[in-house]
């Protein structure tokens, strides 16, 4: 499964404003292009093939992202369910890698058809409404986190954003991206993902816990650049993540949501505050 380096930046001529009108200079710019995933499942003498989703995205860890949005979107439950990704269909110029990616279910994975009909298409800007019907947004099985002893404390919660912020490599290039990043209960980094979308960028966050064998993430904390959304919130309670930290506002319906579920739910972090909007029993 292993997966090569693909172009996420891109060099153009700008003109910049300066004391004397204008100055040509090169900027920097994330890159966003679609990609298409496919899964092909069935029997080992029958096999079926599917395109299931159209994302526009930054190019990058592409078969953690396919990953991801397979298992949050219920299509799968576990990595060996996975038995192999690739790269297909034409290459554009100036690209090393297709933007269509081919995810083989293992043989023996039961595929809910209907599922697959949905024809999910999401976009950078919003994943929920570029679902084909509202019927999509209902992830089978989603049940309430348990009551747990897990706790994280303001000082840490303080901490989150800043070394996200610190790790965003390709957004201090361009600017232009979101980031998702999991920490431990004490405030460490284990991980950071970016993209032009939010959701894919958590998508490839968690598509690399799984394909890692990490799963689920019922320790961990998730703290995302930008607001939190209804999908974000669905994404997180299907890994069992039980806190959610932003730099931004939750939407009425991720905090309605993160209380219906039992997750806890905070926004506008910062070195100085933070709001608690749900599942303040974990916060010390």
């Amino acid at each position: 499964m292993s997966e090569k380096a693909t172009e996420s930046e891109k060099s153009f001529r700008v003109f910049q404003t300066s004391a004397d009108g204008f100055a040509p200079k090169q900027d920097v710019l994330a890159v966003e292009e679609p990609m298409e995933i496919r899964v092909v499942f069935g029997p080992t003498e029958k096999r079926t093939g599917k395109s299931l989703s159209i994302t526009m995205r930054t190019p990058n860890h592409d078969f953690e992202l396919a990953a991801g949005f397979l298992f949050t979107e219920s299509i799968i439950s576990h990595q060996n369910q996975i038995a192999g990704f690739e790269f297909c269909g034409p290459i554009a110029e100036g690209r090393s890698e297709a933007n269509i990616v081919r995810v083989e279910l293992a043989p023996g994975v039961e595929v809910d058809i209907k599922k697959l009909q949905r024809h999910f298409y999401t976009t950078s800007s919003c994943g929920v409404c570029g679902k084909a019907s509202l019927e999509a947004l209902d992830v089978q099985g989603l049940k309430p986190l348990k009551q747990d002893e897990i706790s994280v404390s303001a000082e840490v919660i303080h901490s989150l954003p800043d070394q996200l912020r610190n790790r965003q490599a390709v957004f201090d290039r361009t600017g232009g991206l979101h980031a998702a990043g999991l920490f431990n209960l004490e405030g460490n980094l284990l991980t950071i993902r970016e993209d032009v979308g939010r959701h894919n960028a958590l998508d490839k966050l968690i598509g690399e816990q799984l394909l890692s064998g990490k799963m689920p993430l019922s320790n961990r904390i998730l703290v995302v650049s930008g607001r939190t959304s209804f999908e974000l919130l669905q994404k997180a309670l299907v890994a069992s993540a039980p806190i959610m930290v932003a730099v931004g506002a939750p939407s009425s319906l991720a905090v309605e949501l993160a209380q219906e579920f039992n997750l806890t739910l905070l926004g506008f972090a910062s070195k100085t505050r933070f709001n608690v909007y749900s599942g303040i029993q974990r916060v010390v």
